[in-house]
């Protein structure tokens, strides 16, 4: 039996953030990314695409222009999101992983504008000789992130 074809591509990640302009700040300011696009979205009373009704939420996609995947932050006007947040080993919580030109420079540099790591950066080399590098931290309001370097083997 022939497989169909059912995702194509990736289009955005998002998540719920409570200081809207805060983390604007943070993604853009911080790590240079740019807003693209903000809406505005009030579900109607039967809910909308969320299953939430009569949820009121302002929407800000961050990225890179011309990169297919970005960065949905999601403020709940109302209703509010419960307090807390997932351990990053719980089921259903998540992370979002940046590519990175220089770990390094970027643990280093970063901290001091409000880049709260949890891990310091570890590196290996793949098969391939390409050398490869992770970190996580936190973001202002400690949601998961990941970033990432990658250097392929000199030919």
């Amino acid at each position: 039996m022939e497989a169909r074809q059912l995702v194509t591509g990736f289009n955005h990640s998002g998540v719920v953030v409570q200081d809207l302009q805060r983390m604007i700040d943070f993604y853009c300011d911080v790590l240079g990314l740019e807003v693209l696009r903000e809406v505005d979205s009030i579900a109607p009373a039967e809910g909308d695409h969320t299953g939430i009704p009569d949820a009121k939420r302002k929407l800000v996609f961050v990225g890179k222009p011309g990169d297919h995947h970005q960065l949905e932050l999601v403020c709940y006007l109302s209703p509010k999101p419960n307090d807390g947040h997932l351990h990053h080993h719980q089921y259903g919580s998540s992370h979002v992983c940046f590519n990175v030109a220089d770990l390094q420079d970027m643990y280093e540099s970063l901290p001091s504008r409000g880049l709260r790591f949890i891990t310091e950066p570890k590196y290996r080399t793949t098969p391939e000789g390409a050398r490869i590098g992770i970190c996580y931290a936190l973001d202002p309001e400690g949601n998961y992130l990941e970033f990432l370097e990658r250097t392929e083997p000199a030919e």
